[in-house]
């Protein structure tokens, strides 16, 4: 009886970071290149009263035996790196990544990685991040230049006012065997861990690489149908392992007041 209170505990502890997992997808709707996440569970340990397999006094052999389980836990919450939907903006600092790949910037001295690509331009003309992370490799813009370009390739050009090519550098995006092991750090970036694997470096367009969609963002690949539907359901399983609690309790009453 007891073990059904514990057990019923679990399920309303791992529903809790559901939620929480959900709640944090549905507030990063609106977030360019924000990546849902998703919590995995796992079930706990089992108490075998009877082993399947075992043998009988007869001789025969027990089919499928009694194992009672003892509830579940959550064992990862997963980054899920698919496609997000393109936004088209016209501003020619707005880059998009069609495919696999990662940009990367120098934040407080690291090398971190994003995939959104809403890049502005500094007091030197370096195409950097809203908060002024300058993007790798630096690329400086000259000040009399009225046009910057970038093709499907990752070429960055730099125009003036007569089509004169005033400054040019390649793109270089970055992959990693297993993204979904990649550290999340909060505003959009990404640092590698040993579980990502290290970060390997190519052109766009080349062995696999993304290419790149000037005047365009990608937007969160959150599903917001989807994140109600997992909702109503955690919420659903919530409920029901907090009856299982009720349900236990009652039984526990009515056998202690069988001596009254």
């Amino acid at each position: 009886m007891i073990r059904s209170l514990w057990t019923a505990a679990s399920g309303m502890a791992a529903q809790k970071l559901n939620i929480d997992v959900i709640a944090n997808n549905l507030a990063n709707v609106n977030t360019s290149g924000f990546k849902k996440s998703r919590a995995d569970f796992e079930d706990l340990l089992y108490q075998n009263l009877r082993s399947p397999g075992a043998a009988t006094a007869s001789g025969g052999q027990i089919p499928t035996g009694i194992q009672v389980g003892m509830g579940t836990r959550p064992v990862s919450v997963q980054k899920v790196f698919s496609q997000g939907d393109y936004v088209q903006t016209n501003n020619e600092f707005d880059l998009a990544i069609e495919g696999k790949g990662f940009f990367k910037v120098i934040s407080n001295g690291e090398e971190v990685y994003m995939r959104s690509g809403n890049f502005k331009i500094d007091s030197e003309g370096y195409i950097c991040t809203p908060d002024g992370d300058r993007l790798q490799p630096e690329f400086s813009i000259p000040s009399d230049a009225v046009h910057f370009t970038v093709d499907s390739g990752g070429n960055m050009v730099a125009t003036g006012a007569d089509g004169t090519e005033l400054a040019s550098a390649q793109l270089t995006l970055y992959s990693f065997p297993n993204p979904s092991g990649l550290l999340s750090i909060g505003g959009n970036r990404f640092l590698p861990t040993e579980a990502s694997g290290d970060p390997v470096a190519g052109n766009p367009g080349v062995d696999g690489m993304g290419t790149i969609a000037q005047g365009y963002l990608e937007m969160s690949n959150v599903d917001v149908v989807e994140e109600m539907v997992n909702m109503i359901t955690s919420q659903r399983a919530y409920e029901v392992s907090s009856k299982c609690i009720k349900a236990a309790d009652e039984m526990l009453q009515l056998a202690n007041n069988i001596r009254r």
